[in-house]
């Protein structure tokens, strides 16, 4: 499943979203194997765990956010930073969102470190960044309607589902995979994921509050304070096969 847009219009073009994405597009392009020599940065950018438990390479902490194992890993994470960051840099305004963004991916390097301090496997990937994101959309919006992907096998159908639904059912994803998987493994950093999301609720709850906190969402009855956007039906085009 794959949240492809939200029905929640954002009041200006959100630079910062638009940014980061271009710019974890450009490091991509620069560290990818295509790169040859540039892979070095690659690995001088990744978070290795075990370094950073011993006081080095604390650098990662910051660039790892900025650089993705694959196409797919990237394409992943800036649909999703595409789909819920402009609605909350609105509500941050561009400064603020760009901090908060930093601040969720130091978070949940943290998380991940915690897990697996003797880790020497890198980590790299906005993910823990954009989970902070997610978190913060869920505390303000969690009735806006997004649309998922659905793919099974060769079925392919959109649904619109709440944000709290789509987002709370990622989050308990992550953590019944975060505890199924030891802390010192490769593949998925869940703990990264599970960390910055609760990360992004924490950083995004004064805001909630100063807006009224549970009178915010009795006013609002958790929806968009503005008109949601309403999508055209679309379907999978059928292809008519000629006989021979």
């Amino acid at each position: 499943m794959f949240p492809i847009r939200d029905h929640n219009p954002s009041n200006s073009p959100a630079p910062v979203t638009r940014g980061l994405i271009a710019l974890n597009i450009l490091m991509y392009l620069l560290t990818a194997s295509w790169a040859g020599n540039m892979q070095g940065l690659w690995e001088w950018g990744a978070l290795y765990p075990v370094a950073v438990t011993q006081g080095v390479w604390l650098h990662g902490l910051i660039t790892h956010m900025f650089l993705h194992a694959g196409l797919m890993h990237l394409a992943g994470n800036m649909l999703f930073l595409w789909v819920f960051g402009d609605n909350l840099e609105d509500i941050l305004g561009h400064r603020r969102f760009a901090l908060f963004y930093l601040a969720g991916g130091l978070a949940a390097a943290a998380a991940q470190i915690a897990a697996g301090p003797e880790s020497g496997v890198p980590m790299v990937g906005a993910s823990g960044a954009i989970a902070a994101v997610m978190g913060g959309y869920l505390l303000l919006f969690p009735k806006a309607r997004v649309d998922v992907l659905f793919i099974f096998v060769i079925f392919f159908k959109i649904f619109s589902i709440r944000a709290w639904i789509v987002l709370g059912f990622w989050f308990g994803v992550q953590i019944y995979s975060g505890v199924s998987t030891p802390g010192a493994a490769g593949g998925v950093a869940y703990w990264a994921h599970a960390g910055g999301f609760l990360a992004g609720l924490a950083l995004v709850w004064p805001v909630w509050q100063a807006r009224g906190g549970p009178a915010f969402w009795r006013r609002t009855q958790g929806h968009p304070a503005h008109p949601g956007t309403v999508y055209a039906a679309s379907s999978i085009p059928i292809v008519p096969r000629r006989r021979r």
